[in-house]
């Protein structure tokens, strides 16, 4: 399965540098679908998607939680499971 992260676009190059850290929230919060993602990256300038291997990160053991807003919650994204969406 692939999530979704949006944000805006000057954000990308500490996201490509340091991944997706929750800052002063509980979780990194994820979108099922690109549109969704789009929305919320809207929220915060010119809009970007990013796209994550979840699969591959809970192959590896990260967690991954469904908020019962259908928001996918995890801990932190690290850069190598980042790319941008197509």
């Amino acid at each position: 399965m692939v999530l979704f992260h949006g944000t805006a676009t000057r954000f990308t190059a500490s996201i490509f540098d340091k991944g997706l850290i929750k800052k002063n929230r509980q979780h990194v919060h994820l979108s099922a679908t690109r549109s969704t993602a789009t929305s919320v990256g809207q929220r915060h300038g010119k809009p970007v998607v990013l796209q994550i291997n979840s699969e591959q990160m809970h192959k590896k053991g990260y967690e991954f939680y469904l908020s019962k807003n259908a928001v996918w919650l995890t801990d932190h994204v690290p850069v190598q499971y980042i790319s941008e969406a197509d």
